[in-house]
């Protein structure tokens, strides 16, 4: 073959990574791998040994240990016995410790990744250059956080010991992401990795052993998941941090519904790869091949679903088939492999099964005809479906291997409504030369991360999280520290009293006994209007000393069921300006100053005339501090290494449904209310069970305050039913639930269909009238969502 003809095919040859260090490295351990607890290896309570297999050949590669109930247990108890040490340090000397791993992952970069590659299947490529580097980075990141903790975050501290499970498809990075943020901010970990790929997890323990990291401060047991739902259910786990597929983070939302571990999830996606007719076809079809074809398209973030403007979809289809033909497919160590294998036999099986499925349901298949497929190994060819219908299986369930399903839309409307058109919120790729169009959309997409004519971008200093059944928490930046933190006065507040002092008898002098009885019966409030229970039933609401003081109506299902609707159709309110929610907020408390007298008046039946008082005071200055900080509870610009900037912005959680505290009925339901409205969204609220009534007082404060219709709702009856049915509604986007354990328990227990975010008070009582407890940013943390949009900036 002559020159030019060896030009013009651009024919590669073999440029294999030698995996020397790496096979002498498993031979040291005799190829066989124990757990890592209290800084040593140790070899399994029960002696079992799994093998973990190079998905390229199908040969082993070492014996690892399968992890028991007792392997957990030992390893959460030296994670606790090393709690105290690791937070008594300085945060300096923690962050040496996290600036140490970073430099041996570096000084250890290319065997790292030469093990990934042979345990994972991944391309060298990858793993050499983007997750070994960015391995480092979080660690390098993190010390920086470590040092200024005590400064960025006053009044925060660790959640204790951190359980942590992780995928196979991005195994050191992805522990990482959960180590690096946990030391940094005084947690010690126990964490296990995936079955499929445990082997860099080990490399990792050892480097935590040459930087003298102390025992107990990282814990790693492997096992399948048996394993991983041992440390779920071990009950001294104060957190646990989870990446995986959405059935199994669902499971785990059930199985710690009945504790008080803090839960982060970062879960599953089918992720909208958006190319309008403006766009740069060539550069959104190379952004395309990393979006999908990325490590074999096992990405939770995988822009699995291109949709097409349809006057250029001909054309780009052309493009993409082009373009695909040229991907080559093979071992995973030959530097120009674009596809290696994929990580096991039943992943393989997946693949097939659903690319046959959306076949039959009426999807063309098309993979490169003149592709060579490896001989053995686990290997599955690039392929595109074209025609998917919106609602096919491709088109809904994440396939998480090397399929790119294809769809048209004619206008950017259409298009947001095909990218939101899943369970998932994940990540969203945009393509448009038009900003206005690009950042139009990128603002409307229901997705955690979303990129701007790039794709696939991952930073440290960049949050990364989903909405919707993708999760809820972030990792990175610092949102992602807000997961292992809490605020220190809550950690340490007193478990609730069961019945809630505010409500105990007044004093006998307090009670005016001449009082005639009020006869007063109030309304739900639903769509700004005052609405009749569709039960037909009201009950009775009693003085501390019995007097009957009117009655409240019994809310149902169906009254549940039209609230909802109706905060649903108010999302106009999100899109308000912060500036006039503000102005609303403001008015709300001018409005509640002016009936202040006559609304602590009949508060002072149930409590004492000073809490009554206290309660109307206190509201007010919620309801002006939360106007105060509608328009300043700002997001933030990172500045990751790249030619882009990321756009943090805090986004509204939804729709979200409240459960008041019974001993405050006012102060209580407004310093919930408030921080959720004042962020944009809107609200199904359960007054306090003990005074219902209150409800009268407010719904008129409402409306005179100019508040939208169907931004506040209130439905009085009894709490815990009505809390079942806002916590499986799934146009609930979130519950918050401050009425004691119980309630706590059972928001997050039957939330778990469409995995709402709970916020509860965790049976902790809570001084709502002290403004460190009772309002600020933990509440405004909770009410918002983040939003990481890159952008292209710079050179």
């Amino acid at each position: 073959m002559s020159v030019t003809e060896k030009f013009l095919s651009m024919e590669y040859g073999p440029a294999p990574e030698d995996p020397r260090e790496v096979l002498v490295w498993l031979d040291r351990h005799a190829r066989k791998l124990g757990h890592f607890i209290g800084g040593a290896f140790r070899s399994p309570a029960e002696g079992v040994y799994f093998d973990t297999l190079d998905p390229s050949t199908g040969e082993p590669l070492a014996a690892v240990a399968q992890g028991s109930a007792a392997d957990i247990d030992a390893a959460v108890k030296a994670a606790r016995g090393a709690l105290a040490e690791w937070q008594s340090l300085t945060p300096h000397a923690r962050a040496r410790y996290l600036y140490a791993l970073a430099r041996q992952v570096q000084k250890h970069s290319r065997w790292l990744a030469v093990l990934e590659t042979m345990d994972n299947g991944k391309p060298i490529r990858e793993s050499r250059d983007l997750d070994i580097p960015l391995v480092a980075r979080h660690f390098y990141h993190h010390a920086g956080w470590a040092q200024l903790l005590p400064q960025e975050f006053p009044g925060y501290v660790a959640c204790g010991v951190v359980g942590q499970i992780i995928p196979w498809n991005f195994p050191l990075l992805m522990l990482a992401w959960k180590i690096a943020p946990a030391l940094a901010t005084g947690n010690t970990v126990v964490l296990k990795p995936a079955e499929f790929t445990p082997l860099t997890a080990l490399a990792f323990a050892e480097i935590c052993q040459e930087v003298g990291l102390p025992a107990g401060v990282v814990n790693i047991v492997t096992g399948d998941g048996s394993t991983g739902e041992a440390l779920v259910k071990y009950p001294d786990v104060d957190k646990i941090a989870f990446t995986g597929s959405t059935e199994v983070g669902r499971a785990i939302r059930k199985a710690t519904a009945q504790s008080h571990k803090k839960i982060s999830l970062e879960l599953g996606g089918k992720s909208p790869f958006i190319i309008f007719e403006d766009a740069d076809l060539d550069s959104a079809v190379e952004g395309l091949v990393d979006g999908i074809w990325l490590n074999q398209g096992q990405v939770c973030c995988a822009g699995s679903r291109l949709l097409m403007q349809e006057s250029v979809a001909e054309t780009l289809i052309g493009k993409v088939r082009e373009r695909m033909s040229m991907l080559r497919v093979g071992p995973p160590l030959d530097k120009a492999i674009d596809i290696g294998a994929i990580v096991a036999r039943v992943q393989l099986e997946r693949i097939r099964r659903l690319v046959d499925q959306g076949v039959a349901e009426g999807a063309t298949c098309w993979q490169p005809p003149s592709l060579v497929m490896p001989s053995r190994g686990l290997f599955f060819p690039p392929t595109l479906l074209s025609n998917v219908h919106p609602t096919s299986t491709v088109a809904q369930q994440e396939i998480f291997g090397p399929v790119l399903a294809a769809m048209t839309f004619r206008t950017p409307r259409e298009a947001v409504e095909l990218a939101n058109n899943t369970v998932y919120g994940l990540a969203a790729s945009v393509w448009s030369e038009s900003i206005n169009v690009a950042l139009d959309v990128a603002a409307q997409l229901k997705a955690g991360v979303v990129w701007v004519n790039s794709t696939n971008l991952f930073d440290a200093a960049c949050g990364f999280g989903g909405y919707k059944e993708s999760g809820y928490g972030r990792e990175g930046g610092r949102e992602g520290l807000f997961e292992y933190l809490e605020p220190e006065w809550f950690k340490r507040a007193p478990r609730l009293a069961t019945k809630p002092k505010a409500m105990d008898q007044p004093p006998e002098q307090e009670i005016d006994r001449g009082e005639p009885q009020i006869d007063r019966t109030v309304k739900l409030y639903v769509g700004g209007k005052q609405a009749r229970p569709d039960s037909g039933y009201s009950f009775e609401v009693r003085a501390a000393d019995g007097r009957l003081l009117g009655e409240a109506p019994l809310g149902n299902r169906k009254d549940i069921r039209n609230a909802v609707e109706a905060a649903r159709k108010a999302d106009g309110w999100a899109r308000t300006t912060a500036h006039n929610r503000a102005q609303i907020l403001y008015y709300m408390a001018e409005n509640l100053s002016q009936r202040a007298e006559e609304i602590a008046g009949r508060l002072a039946a149930v409590v004492s005339k000073e809490q009554a008082h206290a309660e109307v005071r206190q509201g007010i200055e919620r309801v002006f501090s939360y106007a105060a900080w509608a328009d300043k509870y700002d997001g933030a610009v990172h500045n990751p290494p790249f030619r882009n900037i990321a756009l943090a912005m805090h986004e509204p959680v939804g729709t979200v449904g409240i459960v008041c505290p019974a001993d405050l009925p006012l102060l209580g339901l407004l310093s919930l209310v408030m921080p959720a409205i004042a962020m944009g969204n809107t609200v199904i609220a359960i007054p306090s069970e003990a005074y219902p009534l209150i409800i009268g007082d407010l719904y008129q404060v409402f409306e005179t305050s100019d508040l939208p219709a169907g931004v506040v709702n209130m439905v009085s009856g009894r709490s815990a039913e009505l809390l079942k049915v806002l916590a499986e509604h799934d146009d609930v986007d979130a519950i918050w639930s401050f009425a004691g354990e119980a309630s706590s328990v059972a928001a997050k227990s039957l939330s778990v269909g469409n995995l709402k975010q709970v916020f509860s008070d965790e049976g902790r009582a809570i001084d709502w009238f002290n403004t460190e407890q009772g309002e600020g940013r933990w509440f405004l943390h909770h009410a918002t969502q983040v939003k990481n949009i890159w952008v292209p900036y710079g050179e």
